[in-house]
């Protein structure tokens, strides 16, 4: 085996953690997400669980995040919460370091 093989081969693993760790991190994140707007809205916490579920499964309409901010923030608003998009996306930011962290934390 070639020095270069051993380094594409190395270079394609980390290529596929970092890949695996950015869809737990955005997945996370949208399930805290989904838990800060289901307090905001009063749902239970069996209800909360349901749709944080929701809001991760949200995620897989479009690329991007503008489909869970969409969602998020037409329940908000339905539910009578006064809200609006910038509120959703400086939630939407402090989950993710939320996320990053939590994740961190849990393979140290």
């Amino acid at each position: 085996m070639s020095t270069f093989d051993d380094r594409e081969r190395a270079f394609e693993t980390k290529y596929a953690r970092d890949q695996e760790m950015q869809f737990k991190v955005v997945a996370r994140r949208n399930r805290l997400l989904g838990g800060w707007a289901a307090r905001l809205m009063g749902l239970s916490d069996v209800e909360a669980e349901a749709y944080a579920k929701d809001v991760v499964r949200a995620d897989f309409e479009e690329a991007g995040d503008e489909d869970v901010i969409r969602k998020v923030l037409g329940d908000l608003i339905s539910a009578g919460v006064e809200c609006d998009e910038a509120r959703v996306r400086e939630a939407l930011e402090h989950k993710s370091v939320e996320a990053r962290r939590q994740l961190m934390q849990s393979d140290g």
